[in-house]
């Protein structure tokens, strides 16, 4: 059958919503977590990137999740859901700089794409932390150089993982400002190789700093800590090139805490910003005492003589203990407050002084459906352990109209 022309055009518009990719919802999956994991349905996700594999300062990857890869690989892919493993991570950052020079970035991609034939994944994720700039102290890192390397590494990447068939894909965790020194100006040739980028929208306010302040503010509060939010995060990096519509919002599933100096509930105007005391409070019951270690032959050879909390307390933490009886409803003598600007919810004990700032099912909402309206591919989640009963992820596909 031949249609007109003009009549091909207006059914071609008319069907062009409809045609449309479906939003992307990526979840993290930390093979240590495993066992909590296995059991649950995660078909709500539309990617899953098992974390972490860990490069070592030749190239050789070890992976953490090698045993249950094949447990979990044929489970998610049956019901359509993309499985990655994600390189790098916080502790996995220390080589980066030194693997993808010239000399060493052709091993390093043909032991990633062992890697992706080894377990029949989907794709791969990297997470460095940071080009071109520290991240853990046991990183190596070169500001001059380092983004450039990496692209030249992808683009060599983009070939090697072209082979191994026309779906496969290579993503990225990135920061919420582009890559640091010669390169990060312009991220567009990074687009060009790479599917997409899960933008890490948290952490932006916590025990590091010199007053409280919300871990993941949609928008940030002129003169009040971290003047950097999710907002911001988009348009710099839109700004510098990379196409909204490769870039996935990133959602934190969990909290942080500290303990403050003053009843914070008792300042006039109530506000989730004050001074508190560098000795981090314990978290949820996950929260361990722990030291930053670094792998051999990593930037420094002394690793962290004192042991801290993390402060970390995880939605489904919030929620299984008890401190939130439902989404929005705290167990005195906790009070939640949300805070209209940075569109965040924060909790406040006043017989501890604990403050934690989190996200609940009414801030991710707000989150997703701003991320929509920008235009980008969907959204990110660390992790997905994280949730409670999938009330986070619900609020996310119901943002997205999923």
């Amino acid at each position: 059958m031949q249609f007109k022309p003009i009549l091909l055009a207006a059914v071609l518009s008319h069907l062009a919503p409809a045609l449309a990719a479906p939003p992307v919802i990526v979840g993290y999956y930390p093979a240590s977590r495993h066992t909590v994991l296995k059991d649950l349905d995660l078909s709500g996700y539309t990617h899953i990137n098992v974390a972490f594999a860990l490069p070592d300062e030749k190239a050789n990857l070890a992976f953490e999740g090698d045993e249950v890869m094949p447990e979990i690989v044929p489970k998610l892919q049956e019901k359509g859901t993309k499985v990655l493993v994600s390189v790098g991570g916080w502790t996995g950052s220390a080589f980066f700089s030194n693997i993808t020079t010239e000399g060493m970035r052709e091993t390093f991609a043909n032991n990633v794409i062992e890697l992706m034939k080894k377990h029949n994944l989907d794709g791969i994720d990297f997470d460095w932390e940071y080009p071109g700039q520290a991240g853990s102290p046991c990183n190596f890192f070169d500001e001059q150089n380092d983004t450039n390397n990496f692209l030249a590494f992808l683009q060599m990447m983009r070939s090697k993982v072209n082979e191994l068939g026309p779906d496969k894909l290579i993503t990225l965790a990135v920061l919420t400002r582009p890559f640091a020194g010669p390169g990060g100006e312009d991220v567009s040739k990074f687009a060009e190789v790479v599917d997409f980028a899960n933008l890490m929208q948290y952490d932006m306010n916590g025990a590091w700093g010199n007053e409280t302040g919300p871990n993941a503010p949609l928008n940030f509060e002129p003169g009040k800590a971290t003047q950097r939010s999710f907002a911001t995060a988009i348009e710099e990096w839109t700004t510098a090139g990379w196409p909204a519509n490769k870039l996935t919002s990133g959602l934190a599933l969990y909290g942080r805490s500290v303990t403050t100096e003053v009843d914070m509930l008792a300042q006039d105007p109530v506000t989730q910003y004050a001074n508190f005391s560098k000795q981090v409070p314990k978290g949820d019951d996950l929260d361990e005492l722990e030291r930053e270690t670094c792998p051999p032959n990593s930037a420094v050879s002394v690793n962290g003589t004192e042991e801290a909390w993390s402060g970390a307390w995880r939605y489904a933490s919030l929620r299984g203990q008890g401190v939130l009886t439902a989404p929005t409803t705290p167990s005195p003598p906790w009070v939640r407050t949300f805070d209209s600007i940075t569109m965040t919810p924060w909790l406040f004990n006043p017989e501890t002084k604990t403050y934690i700032t989190y996200d609940d099912p009414e801030s991710v909402d707000a989150k997703v459906k701003f991320a929509l309206s920008k235009g980008l591919a969907g959204t990110m989640a660390w992790e997905i352990a994280g949730d409670f009963n999938g009330e986070l992820l619900a609020a996310v596909r119901g943002a997205l109209g999923v």
